[in-house]
């Protein structure tokens, strides 16, 4: 008895003598060519409306795509009618180039080019599969046969094609050898080559010769070394643009088209977010941010990439799946411990250094560039680190909690996310900062005060603080001298059972810049047993926010009997 793997058969790759594509890198854009029109579009359960479409083609336009397949004509009156609307209601660019696909039959391409009457500028690409497996179960013909369709179906698209040049269409041509990848690669050469024969291919009016791996088959080396060896055997190579349109079976759609790029091709064709048959198309939007991250400028635009995937999800009624590259809801987001540390340190480094370039680490790119904000990138749950809290504060609220508090106040938000068992929202945690370091008033609290300064003839300061303090339902009264607001309130309660601590460390900043600012000190003291704790307050006087944090670190003190 077999096992289930035993019944598939295995890719042949060519065999190779040298290859150049490992040792090359891209160093441009592609052409690009969106098929989210016609190939997503006829993979949808519920296929858009014509004004789902133009809501997509117009976002199309906006990124920055030039050549847009648009529909296939001859399938139906609903594709045939939306081509004729976009052309009769202006709605295509000068510059931009519509594409309509074809099979390689006679009566279909009539009404193909029916369908484009009064374009300014057309591909028409049209197709004929030549895959072994195609010819042996689905058309039971020698490539002989194959051939012949496609040379026939040229020699009436170069007919047809006369009236409507002359009319002042620009019209180019695209031939797909359909299910490349499981071709022979000389036959795949062959029929290309015949096809632009036909068609009068010349450097000057290229055809586009698409190469799809229609079904993903092979691994994305191999492929291209299916593209280095077409590229090498193909008569004419400057009267062709290599096209490509990877599909995504094997899941190595993205990674099949920048091989095949490092092999010689000149074109992409895809789709946003990789919709399309089975698996789908390639992703467009991974393929040109992994060139905006080398450097590389890819030509198209996805600054606002929360824009594009609400259309997308709108038209499409399909949702980007959250750890979708780039455009997910939590690419940008880090719930490790370390991943936050590191990611907290470069956005240090960065601010300290001003350099001019992008190192954050396990962030490959600024999200800032497509768009999406630095809030929501640490989230913080149970794998979260000490970091993580101080990062969510900082980020979202302002508060920039000293690194030496950091493990303290993690230790508190990892308890709750222990305690809950999911993630902990901003809010939340700032609403456990609060709890823990802010909203503290017992057992000891501030009633009121009063602060005299004085300045003696060498500009030396004396600062005199008075003040009633409560103990419980305990009040009394405290005076104290220093040479700051700190120094004077530590000496005012020296001998109040609030003086077992030694002043370790004091930071402060402003939160909410404006004039309804507020100060916000921490306050790092150590007990007589060498325990650490740390106080926050907040006040409009820079004077009192001090004070408050030091009754703050006592009451916690206090509370989690340190003393």
């Amino acid at each position: 008895m077999h096992s289930s793997f035993e019944k598939y058969i295995p890719f042949e790759p060519i065999p190779m003598q040298k290859r150049r594509w490992p040792d090359r890198t891209i160093t441009q854009a592609p052409a690009w060519c969106s098929v989210d029109l016609r190939d997503g579009n006829q993979a949808l359960v519920d296929p858009m409306n014509v004004e789902e479409k133009l809501r997509l083609f117009h976002t199309l336009v906006d990124i920055g795509l030039k050549e847009i397949e648009v529909g296939f004509p001859s399938a139906s009156e609903t594709e045939f009618s939306f081509i004729r609307t976009l052309i009769e209601g202006g709605h295509i660019p000068d510059d931009v180039t519509i594409q309509v696909l074809v099979q390689a039959r006679a009566h279909l391409i009539q009404r193909t080019f029916e369908a484009i009457s009064g374009a300014k500028n057309v591909i028409l690409h049209f197709y004929n599969s030549t895959s072994t497996l195609q010819r042996k179960v689905v058309f039971r013909m020698d490539m002989d046969g194959i051939v012949k369709i496609a040379v026939e179906a040229a020699q009436l698209i170069k007919k047809l094609a006369k009236p409507v040049i002359a009319s002042g269409v620009n019209l180019r041509y695209e031939y797909s050898p359909e299910s490349f990848m499981g071709t022979e690669m000389d036959n795949a050469v062959h029929i290309c080559t015949r096809v632009m024969e036909e068609l009068g291919a010349t450097k000057e009016k290229p055809v586009i010769l698409n190469l799809p791996s229609t079904v993903e088959n092979c691994m994305p080396n191999y492929f291209a070394d299916e593209i280095e060896y077409f590229i090498a055997n193909l008569p004419n190579r400057e009267c062709a643009i290599i096209s490509l349109h990877p599909h995504n079976d094997r899941g190595c759609g993205v990674a099949t088209a920048e091989l095949g790029l490092l092999a010689g091709a000149d074109r992409v064709e895809g789709t946003l977010f990789g919709n399309g048959e089975r698996t789908g198309n390639v992703d467009l939007v991974t393929l040109a941010m992994n060139l905006y991250t080398q450097r590389i400028d890819p030509k198209l635009d996805f600054s606002d990439i929360n824009k594009i995937k609400e259309v997308y999800e709108s038209v499409t009624k399909m949702k980007i799946g959250e750890r979708q590259p780039y455009a997910g809801e939590l690419v940008f987001t880090a719930f490790s411990g370390s991943h936050q540390d590191a990611i907290n340190k470069g956005f240090q480094y960065m601010k300290k250094t001003k350099t001019d370039f992008w190192e954050v680490p396990y962030l490959p790119i600024d999200p800032a560039d497509v768009g999406r904000q630095y809030e929501p990138i640490i989230r913080i749950n149970s794998q979260s680190g000490k970091g993580g809290a101080a990062f969510i504060m900082q980020q979202n609220f302002d508060f920039d909690l000293p690194k030496a508090m950091h493990p303290e106040f993690g230790s508190v938000v990892q308890k709750e996310t222990d305690r809950i068992g999911k993630e902990l929202k901003p809010d939340r945690i700032y609403d456990l900062f609060m709890a823990e370091y802010v909203d503290i008033n017992a057992p000891y609290r501030m009633i009121k005060h009063s602060f005299n300064e004085t300045t003696d003839a060498e500009g030396n300061s004396h600062v005199t603080f008075s003040g009633t303090l409560a103990h419980k339902d305990t009040t009394f009264d405290v005076v104290g001298e220093g040479n700051g607001p700190i120094d004077a309130f530590f000496n005012a309660i020296r001998g109040q059972k609030m003086d077992k601590f030694t002043f370790v460390d004091y930071s402060e900043h402003a939160i909410h810049a404006g004039s309804d600012s507020k100060a916000v000190a921490y306050i790092h003291l150590r007990a007589m047993n060498g325990k650490d704790v740390f106080g926050v307050g907040i006040s409009h006087n820079i004077s009192l926010a001090p004070l408050r944090g030091i009754l703050s670190a006592i009451n916690r003190a206090k509370r989690m009997e340190i003393i």
